[in-house]
């Protein structure tokens, strides 16, 4: 990999001078005022200038490329592939999409094949989701729609035998059995998967992207080494490790910060695939309500569980985390809902700071996923215990209507990231794709602007600055004060258009990208 001269940039956070850089051995080597670094073949300003290939900035914005803290990859990378019907709003509807998209498929074999729908979102429907429904316009032709946030899947009655619940009473299924649903969609050769993830890779590289955890349900180190053996090597990867893992990981041997090494993968002494959290999830999601809440949701007599769904036991929590920090696995744990936080920090307060893996674990602290509904007592705790708050500000967008009316009287703390800047606790921000788009400058404009259209901000006093906002989607590099790149850093860098900090939430959602590099190498390139 050959030198790079950066010609002409400004650095974010810095003074707005133009310099140039030099990035050499997958570092920034040198930072000096534009033009002291010489012309091609001429006197360099430093050192190996001379020899580096020059890419010239025309004044553009130089900052560390970008992290999303919480991806579920696979599905991300499918769900193009999937009949969108996250426009409907109501089941009949979504159920007239269906049977349009199979009319337009046409019968014989392709009948036989299952038809999956992805984004539906019922909160506020004014009807029912049924298998009957469905049934109607699709016949033995298996339908299966998984909902926009994951944890509730609809079911006709031929896709509900082929699943093994052929007596299911609605056809509606929420969280574990959604997941195995799932699981049961994974049935795409990996050759094809895996062609899909270098698409998705390709796309995030195109945003600034360079690292995700990814938090699939799957044996994410058989996945990631497969991908890394077959040259995927656009992005970072933290994999995500899940109860039904736990023990191939700790007879394995894996710990949260290990390298995932393969023959002849990219990366040398700078590996790009590490063993990420262990991820264990406590409560469902708003949009399905099954959140676990203080209070019952409204219309709960229509509901089989009127506070949400608790999916784990206080004392099944503990005894999860307890194994995993035992094996060396950092907790990165799941609540939505404001009594499933708690839950988790008193969990977390039990386990103790100290408890938590060092050492080869690097800078990973434990997370609480979401942390989207929160008690007022709670939000001091997260700084106290040491836990990042993980969280999806684009969610705030989605769910800002269903809140009000599930959450009504309440959502002053939710999605209430000023609130937990506040009380000291660190965020770290993400997408959950597909839940929303894999692109950091989507999740940037929602957390400084809390809208995305003409409607007017919704909670606009949890809006955050976007240098908070661009700190905490990052990754875990060192903090400064000033310009955000520096000599001596891994050259994972972003180059955009205009200067974020100064953009308007409107720009900063679309900010055109013109360069990525994954320690000094080229993933995305448009100079």
């Amino acid at each position: 990999m050959g030198d790079l001269l950066l010609a002409g940039g400004r650095l974010v956070g810095g003074e707005g001078d133009p310099v140039d850089i030099l990035v050499s051995d997958g570092a920034v080597a040198a930072i000096v005022p534009a033009g002291g670094a010489g012309s091609r073949g001429g006197a360099g300003g430093f050192a190996g200038a001379e020899r580096a290939e020059r890419i010239e900035l025309d004044g553009r914005w130089v900052l560390p490329g970008l992290w999303d803290n919480h991806v579920h990859f696979t599905q991300w990378a499918s769900v193009s592939r999937r009949l969108d019907v996250g426009v409907a709003t109501s089941a009949a509807e979504t159920a007239a999409l269906v049977g349009e998209a199979l009319r337009e498929a046409g019968g014989g074999a392709v009948a036989r094949e299952m038809l999956v729908g992805y984004g539906f979102r019922d909160g506020l429907w004014p009807d029912e989701p049924t298998a009957a429904l469905l049934d109607a316009v699709s016949g033995p032709h298996p339908v299966v729609l998984v909902s926009g946030d994951l944890h509730c899947c609809w079911l006709n009655t031929a896709a509900l035998a082929s699943v093994g619940v052929p007596a299911h009473p609605t056809g509606v299924l929420r969280e574990e059995e959604a997941f195995a649903v799932h699981r049961a969609l994974e049935n795409v050769p990996v050759a094809t998967s895996d062609a899909w993830a270098l698409d998705a890779a390709r796309a995030a590289a195109a945003r600034g992207v360079v690292g995700i955890v990814d938090l699939e349900m799957a044996w994410n180190h058989e996945v990631w080494s497969r991908r890394l053996e077959a040259g995927h090597d656009l992005l970072r990867v933290e994999f995500g490790v899940y109860p039904q893992h736990l023990d191939r990981a700790i007879a394995e041997g894996l710990r949260t910060g290990d390298a995932v090494e393969v023959p002849d993968a990219r990366g040398g002494h700078d590996p790009l695939v590490h063993v990420g959290p262990f991820k264990l999830i406590t409560d469902g999601s708003l949009n399905t309500r099954t959140a676990y809440c203080y209070d019952e949701y409204p219309g709960s007599h229509r509901h089989p569980h009127p506070f949400g769904l608790l999916t784990v036991t206080p004392d099944e929590i503990d005894d999860w985390l307890d194994r995993a920090v035992g094996a060396g696995l950092v907790p990165a744990v799941h609540a939505i809902g404001d009594h499933a936080n708690t839950l988790v920090l008193d969990a977390f307060e039990r386990l103790g700071a100290s408890r938590i893996p060092s050492g080869v674990a690097g800078a990973r602290k434990p997370t609480l996923e979401h942390a989207q509904l929160l008690a007022g007592d709670d939000f001091g705790r997260f700084a106290a215990l040491g836990v990042v708050a993980s969280v999806q500000p684009e969610h705030a967008l989605d769910d800002r209507d269903v809140a009000d009316r599930y959450w009504a009287g309440r959502t002053g703390r939710t999605f209430a990231f000023a609130s937990l800047l506040e009380a000291g606790a660190e965020l770290a921000l993400g997408s959950d794709a597909p839940v929303a788009p894999l692109d950091p400058w989507i999740t940037l404009s929602a957390a400084v602007a809390r809208t995305r259209d003409s409607r007017a901000p919704w909670h606009p006093e949890q809006r955050i600055p976007t240098a908070a906002a661009l700190a905490a989607s990052l990754g875990r590099r060192p903090e400064r004060a000033g310009a955000l790149v520096a000599e001596g850093d891994v050259a994972d860098l972003a180059v955009v258009d205009h200067d974020p900090l100064a953009a308007t939430p409107d720009a900063l959602r679309t900010t055109p990208v013109a360069l990525t590099l994954l320690a000094g190498r080229p993933t995305h390139r448009t100079l």
